[in-house]
């Protein structure tokens, strides 16, 4: 099954798009632990 360059062009930008997001939630994720960690 022959897949064509345009769909495996799209499907690297859509992983790499997807990596920005997941990175960004991490982030958010990390912050949020710091603050929920040190209130004291």
């Amino acid at each position: 099954m022959p897949v064509g360059k345009q769909a495996i062009k799209r499907r690297i930008r859509s992983v790499q798009a997807t990596k920005k997001i997941t990175q960004a939630m991490e982030l958010i994720a990390i912050s949020k632990y710091q603050k929920a960690k040190s209130p004291t």
